[in-house]
């Protein structure tokens, strides 16, 4: 007999609570984007502080970036597990309070006067951020995926992903804020002053007000209830996950299992995670979601570090003409644009297709249509693009035309596919393993693209402006990387809308002749065979 509680969940209709449940689990993504990529405004800032204005080394401008995504791989294989062995709603404060503590510690970066001191202490902060943010992605999108109804599910997780963008577009008004207010108090700078002492605390204070908003919804987090499916089907506990259900949203037909013990369901054979039967059964599905995941973070990552290093290029201003506060502002203003022009229209665009078009369509549509466009801009680059100054506004159309197909496309849906393909006791681990495939693709991406670019001339030997050439062999590789995503998507990836979260299990489990495995994992039963009429 099918459990009443999650069927009701299933069709439950659009209540208040999911949209709380967006926005408290939104926010946790909105705190990660201003995390992630308020560091590039924050990097100029500290190169003219404690590097005199000189560009930083590679190394350590590649190191700053790599460690906070290394940190959010850790993060997310780690308390992904976690969340599948101890609970989501448990995992998701831990989370949360190493998310706000790294952010503060990430401003009282130790010293003030030892360059490489302060970058030793930042580095150490950021990586422990990357753990809270790591942590934040799996269980994020795994409490969405199973509180949501089957309909509007891809909806939701991908309102909850939305977030980021906004993120990243307040990330950038603090940056330009809090440059405009410090400028102004200092009365002004010529263009070619020296950083003040006040500089050191502007970009202090820009990365710990990326605390504030996961600060304002631990409450609210707090409050939430265990997922009705990790009740049921992990823990086994049908009972109280019929009466938290009812505590929190309005479901018809489930009351008789919140008075009323049902009798408990045989416990089958159950299969471990890695094994020859769970390889079986999902090791497609988590090579499809990982895979895409790693080659879409390439291309997100590097598309960042290639949008201040094109668009400098066109500047009429020399950076070394810049007082820091101007150089942060104009860094962050061009990723304000994009955010506001290309990045959020993409989200709330995915919001309203997801459960029309599906997954798969749009995450191949996605990626066709940004190889497309870094094929346009790639091949005639060095003999157009580059060499006339007037087509820098039809530059900059094209690359907002990628970041709007990233995000209406693979990188919102390789963040809801693997909250939906996997059992309920696999699942935030499972997502966990996709994203860090993801990071480690972004890490490939960043650093890749730093030291490919990195000028070898006598003088200027440190310097990370990139040459023509090298431009568009970047657009080129870029745009190869979303061709794979095309055929990885086409041949692996399954389609997942308006199924439930059991249904695509149920399904696997009857298409596969299964070799049961004669172990019980910590009594953990299976999603489908509990599900069995």
């Amino acid at each position: 007999m099918p459990i009443k509680v999650l069927s009701s969940l299933d069709a439950a209709r659009i209540q208040w609570y999911h949209f709380k449940a967006i926005i408290v689990a939104g926010m946790g993504l909105f705190t990660d984007a201003y995390d992630l990529f308020c560091i590039a405004p924050v990097m100029k800032m500290i190169s003219h502080v404690y590097y005199n204005g000189d560009s930083i080394n590679t190394a350590v401008l590649s190191t700053s970036y790599a460690i906070a995504l290394l940190g959010t791989a850790t993060g997310q294989l780690v308390f992904g597990y976690l969340g599948d062995r101890v609970g989501r709603r448990k995992v998701y404060g831990l989370c949360l309070i190493i998310m706000i503590l790294s952010s503060f510690g990430c401003g009282f970066s130790v010293c003030t006067t030892r360059r490489s001191c302060v970058m030793v202490s930042l580095g150490f902060f950021r990586f422990i951020l990357g753990l809270g943010i790591g942590g934040d992605y799996p269980l994020s999108a795994t409490i969405m995926s199973e509180f949501a109804n089957k309909k509007t599910r891809g909806a939701f997780i991908a309102a909850v992903f939305s977030m980021q963008g906004l993120g990243i577009l307040v990330s950038s008004a603090v940056t330009m804020a809090v440059c405009v207010a410090f400028k102004r108090g200092a009365g002004g700078l010529e263009v070619d002053a020296a950083a003040p002492a006040e500089a050191d605390v502007a970009w202090r204070l820009i990365l710990m007000i990326g605390a504030l908003p996961a600060a304002l919804t631990f409450y609210w987090r707090m409050l939430m209830p265990e997922t009705a499916r990790y009740t049921a089907l992990v823990e086994n506990n049908i009972v109280q996950a019929a009466k938290d259900m009812q505590r929190v949203m309005s479901i018809s037909h489930i009351s008789d299992e919140a008075t009323t013990e049902p009798p408990p369901p045989p416990l089958p054979p159950s299969y471990k995670l890695f094994s020859r039967c769970f390889f079986r059964l999902h090791g497609r599905d988590l090579f499809a979601a990982s895979f895409n995941w790693f080659l879409i973070d390439i291309v997100f990552y590097t598309s960042n570090l290639l949008l201040s290093q094109i668009f400098s290029h066109y500047s009429k201003k020399p950076s070394s003409a810049e007082n820091v506060y101007d150089a942060a502002f104009k860094v962050a203003e061009l990723g304000a644009i994009i955010a506001a022009c290309s990045t959020i229209p993409g989200y709330w665009f995915t919001v309203y297709f997801i459960d029309k078009i599906g997954r798969v369509k749009i995450q191949i549509m996605g990626f066709f249509f940004m190889a497309v466009v870094y094929l346009v801009a790639g091949i005639p680059y060095t003999w157009y693009w580059s060499k006339h100054e007037q087509n820098n506004k039809g530059l900059m159309v094209l690359y907002g035309l990628i970041f709007f197909f990233c995000n209406f496309g693979p990188n919102t849906t390789t963040f809801i596919i693997p909250a939906e393909l996997f059992p309920a006791r696999f699942r935030s681990t499972c997502h966990g393993i996709s994203g860090a495939a993801g990071k480690l693709g972004a890490i490939v991406g960043t650093v890749g693209f730093l030291w490919a670019t990195k000028k070898m001339d006598g003088d200027d030997k440190n310097q990370v402006y990139p040459e023509v050439n090298r431009m568009r062999i970047a657009f080129l590789i870029l745009g190869g990387v979303c061709i794979a995503g095309i055929f990885v998507t086409y041949l692996f990836t399954k389609e997942t809308m308006g199924r439930s979260l059991e249904e695509n299990e149920h399904e696997q489990d009857n298409n596969d002749e299964i070799e049961v495995e004669p172990q019980i994992v910590d009594g953990q039963s299976s999603a489908s065979t509990l599900l069995q009429s």
